[in-house]
């Protein structure tokens, strides 16, 4: 399998918003419905949910991406 998104962390405070962060970093504030939503499913696998969230995830397609022409340099 591919390698597991690592280095995320969120706070959920108590206005009902949600920052997630990575390495430290603010990635992303969910608020309202979408946060009430993120935080009902980030007890499945915490890293993996914070990475689809932020849109900081493997996509599979890396390796053929570098191989088109124009990535080529």
């Amino acid at each position: 399998m591919g390698q597991q998104a690592q280095g995320f962390d969120y706070l959920a405070r108590t206005d009902g918003t949600v920052v997630i962060t990575h390495h430290g970093r603010a990635a992303t504030t969910l608020r309202g419905g979408r946060a009430a939503e993120f935080l009902a499913e980030v007890d499945q696998d915490p890293q993996l949910v914070m990475a689809r969230w932020t849109g900081n995830y493997r996509r599979g397609n890396e390796r053929t991406a570098r191989q088109h022409p124009r990535n080529r340099s």
